[in-house]
């Protein structure tokens, strides 16, 4: 199954290591530290330029992880990803 983020990005539902707030998650300097390291790698796709409300940790093939940043909320993702059982 497939996990729509938002304009054209789709992701395997079993890629999936967590679905994050981006407003609550990012008080945590721990968080803010981690987003800043994938970016640096290339590891983090924003999927729309409008303001972002969540962010997806997936694997990836080579067993890294990959961070989306979706302009849809945590609690949105939720329903869809529950919608997919």
């Amino acid at each position: 199954m497939y996990l729509h983020l938002g304009h054209d990005t789709v992701i395997r539902k079993e890629e999936i290591l967590g679905i994050f707030d981006i407003d609550t998650s990012t008080v945590s300097k721990h968080t803010r530290d981690y987003l800043e390291k994938k970016e640096k790698q290339g590891k983090c796709i924003t999927v729309s330029y409008e303001l972002p409300g969540s962010f997806v940790v997936c694997t990836d093939k080579k067993g890294g992880e990959t961070v989306y940043i979706s302009q849809l909320s945590a609690a949105a993702l939720l329903r869809r990803t529950e919608e997919l059982l």
